[in-house]
């Protein structure tokens, strides 16, 4: 159990890092494209694409490191009338469930992305488009690992104490 989470804690840090290096870039892309076109009446013909892109690996790496800190969205209007130890293996079961879903949006990604692959589109770059989606697999699998992870901890929790504390990073 320590070394997956020692696993968790360094793709964190990749994450974070990624994080930093594409938000960085699509600001200075973005100044770039707006400063050439209302300047120069130019601007890249990748930028807009590359933005959109970026964006979207953004969004999908934000999931994960959501999923991680345990701040995903959620709803949870009746688990807070229950006492804590329902309490925690209604989360249990929640994290389950989080679980089968990422985990069948990452075989339905993994489809995707192999259907893109044997079209082999190119973007404007010559970037097969695969390649640009492949985050989709990367981050479904990831959130999966995480829910896995996070139900373990509250098994073997509710196996040592008697009871299922809230799951979360700060345990």
């Amino acid at each position: 159990m320590d070394q997956l989470e020692k696993i968790d804690e360094a793709i964190d840090r990749i994450e974070t890092g990624l994080i930093v290096v594409f938000l960085s870039s699509m600001m200075i892309l973005a100044f770039l494209q707006i400063f050439l076109r209302n300047v120069f009446m130019t601007g890249f013909a990748w930028g807009d694409m590359l933005l959109r892109n970026l964006v979207l690996w953004i969004g999908f790496i934000g999931a994960t490191l959501a999923t991680r800190e345990g701040k995903h969205i959620n709803i949870d209007i009746i688990s807070r009338s229950l006492s804590p130890s329902v309490r925690g293996w209604v989360e249990c079961v929640i994290h389950l469930f989080s679980l089968l879903i990422c985990g069948l949006l990452t075989y339905a990604s993994i489809k995707f992305i192999r259907n893109e692959f044997q079209m082999g589109t190119p973007t404007l770059l010559g970037i097969p488009i695969w390649i640009l989606e492949a985050i989709l697999p990367l981050t479904f699998g990831l959130m999966a690992f995480r829910f896995a992870l996070r139900s373990i901890k509250s098994v073997s929790l509710s196996l040592n104490r008697g009871k299922i504390p809230n799951p979360g990073r700060d345990e």
